[in-house]
């Protein structure tokens, strides 16, 4: 293994392991006095840590296979980095342990700065191919049929906002036939956000604009060819034409962090792979961003001055 595969990995251990230690003193409080007095049973051996950095790790090693990746490389491989290992068929059983540890994680401790600069977009996880949607019983009642600007899938929706350096703000996952626009999921991602918020046609909509207005967040779109022209300020427009870092985003989540599959055999284990991936792309070094066009224009516009 390469010496910066090697820094990576204890990055990701140190950053996971200091995360589970306060959140499980914090979370000690909120139990009773004979829940906390009780012995431990049936302790794996493994850590939630460890798994977390194992499951995370996965999605920058280059590996399409998570068996594969485990049993040729963690195992053999990474033996003196986690002593404890188990088998193939317990880590599995294990991975749903730290299902809400990982989303936890990427919400309180791997979210981007707030710029004031921010882009919105949704992207389908397709659980399986369209010709199989009838036979697909590990997701039945979960996923549902959607439709995107490539076709009809059967999955979810991944939906996400970035700001303008390519680092995750927020982020919601919901079934397949929600739109884009949803007033509750779009809201609820935007709570804490002021600024400007740049998206595709997709997220026109007259009551999630004023809504978002009273927020303290401008929604930008592109016009459908039925609409009237609006009159926006030209840095505004440079900013909407750069909407395609977002579509950066998602190629990297799915193209290196591989965060949609059909091989999924359990829905919780799916939802793990899908926190694991967003939870490596924060580990990326470089991200997809537009800093270097908006130190440009700002340098123009000094000229002008």
């Amino acid at each position: 293994m390469k010496i910066n595969d090697e820094l990576k990995l204890v990055e990701i251990f140190c950053c996971s392991d200091d995360f589970t230690q306060l959140f499980d003193e914090s979370f000690r409080q909120f139990l009773l006095a004979k829940e906390v007095d009780k012995k431990k049973v049936n302790q794996p051996s493994l850590s939630n840590s460890e798994i977390m950095t194992i499951v995370i790790f996965y999605h920058l090693s280059g590996f399409k296979c998570f068996m594969y990746y485990y049993v040729h490389f963690v195992l053999p491989r990474l033996r003196t980095y986690f002593p404890n290992l188990v088998s193939y068929n317990r880590f599995v059983e294990l991975m749903p342990r730290v299902n809400f540890y990982l989303f936890a994680f990427i919400n309180l401790c791997r979210l981007g700065a707030k710029t004031g600069i921010y882009y919105l977009d949704s992207a389908k996880i397709a659980v399986c191919h369209n010709l199989r949607i009838h036979s697909n019983k590990v997701f039945k009642g979960i996923a549902k049929r959607g439709k995107t600007s490539t076709g009809w899938f059967y999955g979810m929706k991944l939906h996400l906002i970035i700001n303008h350096v390519g680092e995750v703000l927020a982020f919601w996952l919901t079934p397949g036939n929600v739109s884009d626009n949803d007033t509750n999921v779009v809201l609820t991602m935007c709570k804490t956000l002021l600024g400007k918020l740049f998206g595709d046609k997709g997220y026109i909509s007259h009551q999630l604009s004023e809504k978002l207005l009273l927020q303290g967040l401008t929604l930008f779109t592109k016009l459908r060819k039925n609409m009237k022209n609006k009159l926006i300020e030209h840095s505004d427009k440079l900013l909407l034409k750069k909407r395609g870092v977002i579509e950066s985003v998602f190629d990297i989540l799915k193209s290196i962090c591989d965060i949609e599959h059909t091989r999924h055999r359990s829905p919780a284990n799916a939802i793990v792979n899908l926190w694991a991936g967003l939870a490596a792309y924060t580990f990326c070094d470089q991200l997809p961003s537009i800093r270097c066009f908006l130190e440009l224009q700002s340098r123009q516009l000094a000229k002008v001055i």
